[in-house]
């Protein structure tokens, strides 16, 4: 039940899956392999998958650590989104794009868990979408040297707050790869 009026689509929001970024994601391999399988997904239900990509020092636009992995594979026609900030709506075109395309419910995936995907989850909620993690699709990299958990509790943790975040007239929620439907119509999203 999206508080966007006008906004019945689903799309699926691939952050991050660069190879700077993934170099050393937990669980890389199987992490990719599901992401793969939520973009077959979503473009055989006819969702628009929108991929972004952060830009930095680190992930200099057009060198290899910022190109998306070589496992999956953009479609010319889907749209690219560049960010400096972890939120994926902060100083860019997303929130534009996702309403030019009648979308109110997110399904969001990608790197790293305790960055830009916790960011990009709230960015979204507080802005009025419905907005749910794959919580099998999505990893970050070990930061235990300063201080944070090992990346399976990072994920497992994410995984747990946000099955159980809730906003007023907005939904949210953790699901598997295998139970993603991009055909879901958001609820009450043409009040």
């Amino acid at each position: 039940m999206t508080t966007l009026a006008n906004r019945p689509n689903t799309a699926l929001l691939v952050v991050d899956v660069q190879n700077g970024v993934m170099k050393s994601g937990h669980a890389r391999q199987a992490v990719v392999a599901n992401l793969a399988r939520l973009v077959d997904k979503a473009r055989g239900q006819g969702a628009p998958v929108v991929w972004v990509q952060h830009e930095s020092r680190e992930l200099v636009m057009g060198e290899d650590p910022w190109r998306i992995v070589p496992e999956l594979s953009p479609q010319a026609s889907e749209p690219l989104v560049a960010k400096r900030y972890g939120d994926s709506f902060e100083a860019t075109e997303l929130e534009a794009l996702l309403a030019r395309l009648g979308v109110g419910r997110l399904v969001v995936a990608g790197a790293q868990t305790d960055a830009c995907i916790r960011s990009t989850l709230h960015g979204a909620l507080v802005r009025g979408y419905d907005v749910i993690l794959v919580g099998d699709a999505h990893t970050t990299e070990d930061l235990s040297q300063w201080g944070a958990p090992p990346p399976d509790q990072v994920i497992a943790h994410t995984n747990l707050y946000w099955k159980f975040q809730t906003a007023p007239g907005r939904t949210a929620g953790t699901v598997s790869t295998d139970k993603v439907d991009f055909a879901a119509e958001v609820e009450g999203a043409a009040s």
